[in-house]
């Protein structure tokens, strides 16, 4: 059995000894940390029933923005609308992705599988506003299985580390327009909504508490698959990444959010 307390242990030892260092091996004039407009996350002022709806008036009333980087585009459909939007209250942070898509497609259905591989949303968070080498990731297919990790950057020379076990408990639901798995028609698209917990973040949010003002460093990203077959898919995301090849896990690319009343 996993002992939590010394993951949370070591992640927290992990954050102390990155906290207030500076991004490295940054190139001039790429966007970097801080430079990209900030996301305003507002305060809920009412109930959020996680349903994969935006009944709730407050959804209007936060920051939506677009996804306007892609990557791996090959084909015409490649470029499909995303619309992204958070709020947050004393427990928990509210994450909602707002999709177009044609082609609706999952495989995945276990936990800590490949749904990155699917049509799948995923956010990173860094609990302080630097681009250190640890946040904590969720992705999400449409079927709901998730892919839920604390990420090491450069852990040992040259290796990153995804450390799965951290299998922390949220809220997600998933609305979907359209038949998934099925090319022989057009959908429309699909969204989600996540409701996390602010003590998954292991005390870490601590660092810079949920509360007006405060920033965290954050990336929101879409893997798109519009084929039945195969594994090719496009990606876009909420900040430019310049070196896709990589991965989407490079901090030093994050931008910040705020909490805002």
């Amino acid at each position: 059995m996993i002992n939590m307390n010394w993951i949370k242990i070591t992640i927290i030892g992990v954050f102390l000894v990155f906290t207030g260092t500076t991004a490295i091996g940054q190139a001039t004039k790429k966007l970097v940390l801080g430079e990209q407009p900030v996301f305003k996350v507002k305060k809920a002022n009412q109930l959020i029933v996680v349903d994969g709806k935006m009944d709730e008036a407050v959804w209007s009333q936060t920051e939506a923005r677009a996804f306007n980087y892609f990557y791996r585009v090959e084909k015409p459909d490649d470029r499909q609308k995303m619309l992204f939007r958070m709020l947050w209250d004393d427990r928990n942070l509210y994450v909602f992705f707002e999709a177009e898509d044609k082609y609706i497609t999952a495989r995945e259905t276990k936990r800590d599988g490949q749904p990155y591989f699917d049509d799948c949303a995923e956010v990173f968070f860094i609990t302080v506003p630097d681009s250190l080498d640890t946040h904590i990731g969720y992705e999400l297919n449409l079927y709901k299985a998730a892919n839920d990790f604390v990420y090491f950057n450069d852990f040992l020379p040259g290796q990153s580390v995804a450390m799965k076990s951290f299998n922390p408990e949220y809220q997600v639901e998933v609305q979907v327009n359209g038949t998934i798995n099925d090319n022989s028609d057009i959908d429309k698209g699909w969204s989600m909504e996540m409701a996390i917990p602010l003590e998954n973040f292991g005390g870490l949010e601590k660092f810079s508490p949920v509360q007006p003002g405060n920033k965290w460093a954050f990336l929101a990203v879409r893997q798109d698959r519009n084929d039945a077959e195969g594994e090719r898919r496009s990606t876009s995301t909420i900040f430019p990444i310049y070196e896709i090849e990589k991965n989407v896990h490079q901090a030093n690319r994050f931008g910040l959010m705020e909490f805002v009343k």
